[in-house]
This record gives C-alpha cells, sequence and structure tokens, in this order.
C-alpha cells in the first residue's frame, strides 16, 4: 500500500490548535461501534476460530458485558436509540424513516450534541447514526461507505467467486470474497469488473488494486486511519478540550470484502460450524408475522423475510449446507479480524499519545447477526443471535479491569452511563416535545460487575422491525431477555419461552408447557407494564414512499395499482403480485433512478 497518500490524508484531518482549550480534567471518550457484529469474537461464547487480540486487550482493560442486547435488531432504528437513549416504542422510530423527522428526536438531544452542550469537542467518523445529519457533529470525516464492491457493467454487482443463486440477491447481502486484483476476471456475460466504493445513494469511485501491497484503502482502514491522525494530534498538544470521538466501522455488514491476508487466517476446512439443531424452527413463531407459514401454498401472500431468503439461496449455491455456511463464515470471520486490526491500531494510538488513563473506550455493535440457526441468515429476529451484542468498556479509574458482567444490559443504557462517568448535566431534552433518557447507567455495574447495584430493569427489551405505514407500540413484537429466561410475544399473540440459563442455544420453545404457564404469565406482565397502552402512539413522520403514492390507501392497494401498470411483475402468473415479486421485478426492471455517479481522484 502506498503511505503518501496517508500522509496527505492526515494533514487535512487534524484539527487545528484553536479548537482546543484547557479546561478541568474530565474522561475522554472514544465510542466504536461495528455493524452486524454478533458474538463472533474472543472472550464470548460464539465462534472458536475467531482470532481478535485486539478486543481482548481490551477486555483486559475493562469490563465485558456478556449479556448486551440492542433495543431494536435493525441498522437505523438500533443506531437512533442507542444515540438518543429513547426506546422505539417511546419515539416511534421502529423503521428507516430518517430518525430526525421524528418529532420526539427532534427534540432531544443526541448524545454527541449533548456532550458539546457540555463543552466537549465532538468528532466522528463512519457510519454512526444511519442517517447522517452533519449538524449534530463539531468536527466529521467520512460518512458511510459500504465499500469495496465488485462493479461491472455500470452497477454493482456481488463479487465474483459467489455462485448463483446467491449472487442474485445483489451486491450488498449476496457478496463476500477477498479484495484482490479484477482485472482478468469477468462476468458471466463478459463484462470486466472493477472495485467501487460508496453508500446507500452516494456517488462512488473506482478502487485501484494492483496487489495486495500496492492498492487503495478500505473504507473501514481510512476511518482508522482518521481516528489514529487526530487522537495523535489531540495527545501532542499542552491543553485541550476533552473531547467525544464516535468510530462507525462498517464491517461485518455485508458485503464481507475484506484484503486476501485475513481470508488467509482462517482455513476453509478448520471452520467449525455453528450448532444448529434439525427442526429447530418448528416450534417458533416468526415465520407467522413475516414469512410463509409451514403448510402455505406456494403463491401463498405473505413472502419470506430476509433471514429465511439468504439461508436458503446460500445453501442452495452449494453441494451442502456445511459448505454453504463454512463459506460464509470465512468471509464473516475474515472481516471481522479486519476490524480487530483497525481497534487495534486506536488503542496504539491512545496509549502511544499519553490519553490512556484520561480515555474511556467504548466498542458495541448495533445488533447482532445469525448465521443458519433456525434456518435464519441475518438480523431482525428476537432470539439471542440477532439480540445480543458484544460490549466492552474500559473507563479508567473507574471500571474494574478484565472483568465479566452477565447482568442483562443494552444499547439504551449507553447514553445515561456517559452521562453519569463523564458528569454531564442530566437535562437531555431540548424542549418539552422531547423526552428524558430511558436507559440506566451501568456505573455500579462498572464498579462491582458481580454485584453492582444495578437499578435498572431485570431484563433487556427488544422490539422486532417490521415495515409499516404507522407503528402502534403496544401491538408491536417484543423480546424480554433476563438472566435465566427468554420471553417472545409477536404482534399476533404468539409467544415462545426459552429457559436461556439451561438452554443457551433456544432450542426448546416451552411457551405451550403447562408447567411454564406461571412463568408466561410473570412475563407478559411484565411487557405490558414496560410499554404503552394500546393507541398511545407517539408522533410520527408521514408516510413518504419513494414514489409519488396516495398516502390515503393501504399499502396492499398501492401495490395492486402498481400491479395494474406492470402485470409483467407477476412472475408465477397466479394473478395476484406478492411484495416478492414487486421486489424483484422493481430492482431488475423498473428501478428508482439513481444518482449520477462520478470518478474521483485516487488518494
Amino acid at each position: 500500500m502506498k503511505w503518501s497518500a496517508f500522509i496527505l490524508f492526515a494533514a487535512n484531518v487534524f484539527l487545528p490548535h484553536s479548537q482546543w482549550a484547557k479546561t478541568d480534567e474530565k474522561l475522554n471518550v472514544i465510542l466504536i461501534i461495528c455493524d452486524d457484529l454478533n458474538d463472533y469474537v474472543e472472550g464470548f461464547d460464539g465462534h472458536p476460530n475467531a482470532i481478535t487480540p485486539n478486543l481482548v486487550r481490551l477486555a483486559k482493560r475493562g469490563v465485558r458485558f456478556t449479556q448486551a442486547h440492542c433495543n431494536i435488531p435493525i441498522c437505523g432504528p438500533s443506531r437512533a436509540s442507542l444515540f438518543s437513549g429513547i426506546y422505539p416504542h417511546n419515539s416511534g422510530c421502529f423503521g428507516f424513516t430518517k430518525w430526525n423527522t421524528y418529532e420526539v428526536l427532534q427534540n432531544s438531544r443526541t448524545l454527541m450534541d449533548h456532550f458539546r452542550e457540555n463543552g466537549y469537542r465532538t468528532m466522528g467518523t463512519g457510519k454512526l447514526m444511519h442517517h447522517m445529519v452533519r449538524e449534530e457533529w463539531k468536527n466529521f470525516g467520512n460518512r458511510s461507505d459500504y465499500g469495496p464492491f465488485a462493479y461491472a457493467n455500470g452497477k454493482k454487482v456481488a463479487h465474483p467467486d459467489v455462485p448463483k443463486p446467491y449472487s442474485e440477491i445483489g451486491a450488498v447481502d449476496g457478496s463476500y470474497g477477498p479484495f484482490v486484483n479484477l482485472s482478468r476476471r469477468k462476468t458471466a456475460e463478459g463484462h470486466p469488473m472493477s472495485w467501487r466504493n460508496g453508500g446507500w445513494g452516494q456517488l462512488s469511485k473506482e478502487l485501484r488494486v494492483e496487489s495486495q501491497e500496492d492498492r487503495d484503502q478500505t473504507p473501514d482502514e481510512m476511518n482508522g486511519d482518521w481516528a489514529v491522525a487526530n487522537i495523535r494530534k489531540i495527545g501532542g498538544l499542552k491543553g485541550w478540550r476533552p473531547f467525544f470521538m464516535g468510530v462507525g466501522f462498517i464491517r461485518p455488514h455485508t458485503p464481507l470484502i475484506v484484503p486476501q491476508r485475513f481470508f488467509d487466517m482462517f482455513p476453509l476446512g478448520k471452520i467449525k460450524l455453528p450448532e444448529i439443531r434439525p427442526g429447530d424452527i418448528e416450534d417458533t413463531f416468526a415465520q407467522t408475522i413475516r414469512g410463509i407459514p409451514s403448510g402455505a401454498e406456494p403463491n401463498s401472500s405473505r413472502t419470506e423475510d430476509m433471514g429465511t431468503r439468504l439461508f436458503k439461496q446460500l445453501v442452495a449455491s452449494y453441494p451442502t449446507k456445511e459448505e454453504a455456511l463454512r463459506r460464509f463464515i470465512q468471509a464473516y470471520l475474515a472481516s471481522v479480524a479486519s476490524v480487530d486490526e483497525q481497534i487495534g491500531r486506536i488503542l496504539d494510538a491512545v496509549d502511544e499519545s499519553g490519553l490512556k488513563d484520561s480515555t474511556m473506550i467504548i466498542v458495541t455493535s448495533d445488533h447482532g447477526w445469525g448465521m443458519g440457526e433456525k434456518d435464519y441468515l441475518y438480523k431482525n429476529s428476537l432470539w439471542q443471535e440477532s439480540t445480543q451484542v458484544p460490549l466492552w468498556v474500559s473507563a479508567p479509574g473507574i471500571s474494574k479491569e478484565n472483568a465479566v458482567c452477565e447482568q442483562p444490559v443494552s444499547l439504551i443504557d449507553l447514553y445515561p452511563t456517559l452521562v453519569d462517568l463523564c458528569g454531564l448535566t442530566s437535562e437531555t431534552r431540548k424542549n418539552d416535545k422531547g423526552l428524558p433518557l430511558d436507559g440506566h447507567s451501568m456505573k455500579p455495574l462498572l464498579l462491582h460487575p458481580e454485584k453492582g447495584d444495578w437499578d435498572g430493569p431485570d431484563e433487556a427489551l427488544t422490539a422486532l422491525y417490521k415495515w409499516r405505514m404507522k407503528y402502534d407500540p403496544a401491538k408491536e413484537s417484543y423480546s424480554l431477555r433476563g438472566k435465566d429466561w427468554r420471553y417472545i410475544r409477536y404482534e399476533n399473540g404468539k409467544e415462545e419461552l426459552y429457559h436461556a440459563r439451561k438452554d443457551s442455544l433456544e432450542w426448546h420453545n416451552l411457551a405451550g408447557k403447562p408447567e411454564h404457564a406461571g412463568k408466561l404469565q410473570e412475563f407478559r406482565k411484565k411487557l405490558e407494564t414496560r410499554l404503552p397502552k394500546s393507541g398511545q402512539i407517539p408522533p410520527q413522520p408521514p408516510f413518504k414512499p419513494k414514489e409519488p403514492i396516495n398516502t390515503k390507501i393501504s399499502a396492499e392497494a398501492w401495490k395492486d395499482k402498481y400491479f395494474s401498470r406492470h402485470p409483467k411483475a407477476d412472475t408465477n402468473k397466479d394473478g395476484k403480485l406478492t411484495w416478492q415479486e414487486y421486489k424483484a421485478y422493481r430492482d431488475k426492471f423498473d428501478p428508482p433512478p439513481a444518482k449520477p455517479e462520478t470518478n474521483s481522484k485516487k488518494p
């Protein structure tokens, strides 16, 4: 790799001296968020082949939370909840509508805005909140970039090593493989291939790969450089305001594309497969609200959700299910290892800059990821693989070192914890239309991880994302995860109950067992006390679809109208257009207008 580009890059991102002033000493904060990171890291009960030495280093400095959970297991609303400190059922933000269009969130301070109001210098880079609002930060580096993407014939495509039908899913979720020279690779149609970067709807530029030593940087590497450069600059100053730094790494979000050397760390034949119980999905009910029910006709109006589709397409792409999972897990572990390397560079920069004893470091994820359990390969489920997030907190002078905490906590608790540890004001509302923080400070658990005087709830609460025009918080799907039990209640009233202490893989749904009726009733009451009453709906933004429609008609009526204009979208010719058929047809023949792409100069 050519490092002259980095020198020029670093010179442009350093913060000027004038932005820093001597103040009373407070803890600095570096918050690192990885995307789609499950427990496939060392120190958790995830994957035995994981190689994450730098996260092990961080764990020795502080507390490792083994039962931390997200509050909604999909990117946009999860990050909105984390950075606002407000549950989805109180803000109304369950989906991908821009977070700053919700009345409650408009009038409540984000985490970084609250730090700025309290005299901190705020800076960030990468994917932090799903919808970037630049004004929330004093300094910001690079916007979200999901690359590298394979590119051919004017569009992003799946990595050439991914077979069909999985590759047909697309350039994001259907793509994984090493970041290597593609100059001799072509698509099945004969189109030459190259690399591009880019985010959702953003302009992209070509990425050059001559060899593993001579190539452009990945977006995560660029964000690592940005963080290291600014940490070193701050450490070299004689006095500064305390700083809050957010660093958002994309991996291991799909496409799982990282340099070849990370794939080489995980030989395919040595990858251990997850424990998956045959037929484990049969006593679950997620499919009754979003998938094809067991026994349904093939042309059912219900469509498969993404996790089911990804699992089936992956398995169909290889001779055996075992090989399919090993291929995907190899790419996932490689992606995790690549992020661990960047985290190590940040730890080194903190240590070398003399900031170690004054800087709190937190690493976590927005949600987990299922790896084939219950025939599901994705996020957005209410099972352990999807709701659990790894969480490390190192707070010098406060957190116990090399400690483990099993108390269930959730991402909603990060905001009040930082307010407590950094001595910020407790008022986070901008006005009466905002809401106070929903979470609880984890400081007692940092001081005494095993028996801290935690005043938060016994169970972590997680909601489920489902596309809707309007959300009634009382009628959505939820999970409660305590030390010993997990309870799930779906929107249709179906329930799942797992004795998580004895059944950590959640193989046995006990909800229908008469001997557990009392426990089931206990969790029903607990969930009811934590949610608003039916009809108490927070103000929500007006529905604005990508193409103009009458928002007063239902989604099904709108789909029928689309069908009347595009009869060929009914691929199985049964006279009905399913949402799956609509999406497949739209993506292939009727895509929304794309923004023009331009080539920028290579760094």
